[in-house]
């Protein structure tokens, strides 16, 4: 099984640059073991199951809880029962389909 979990969460309280909360995230998902990949709106993660990849969600929140007041989050799940490695295989299979990668 395949999960993979898309999200962007950021405190709102902050000021206009928030990135020193965004790489706290980011240790946060480094350090849950799960693959990412991450650009500069959002990160992927791919688990096995739908409440791990909430779990990461959670603990990442949980990251930015004790000094900030208000965070945003949005998030995008794809769950596919009959595959693996769903993050890697989806860029490699639309590049296939490119003709210029």
């Amino acid at each position: 099984m395949s999960v993979l979990i898309q999200f962007a969460m950021f405190p709102t309280d902050k000021g206009e640059s928030v990135s020193p909360y965004v790489g706290r995230l980011w240790d946060v998902i480094k350090a849950s073991g799960f693959p990412y990949q991450t650009n500069s709106m959002s990160t992927a993660v791919e688990t096995e199951t739908v409440e791990e990849a909430l779990g990461v969600v959670a603990d990442c929140y949980n990251a930015l809880k004790p000094d900030c007041n208000r965070v945003y989050t949005t998030f995008t799940m794809d769950v596919r029962q009959d595959h693996s490695n769903c993050m890697e295989n989806k860029v490699k299979s639309a590049l296939n389909h490119t003709s210029n990668p």
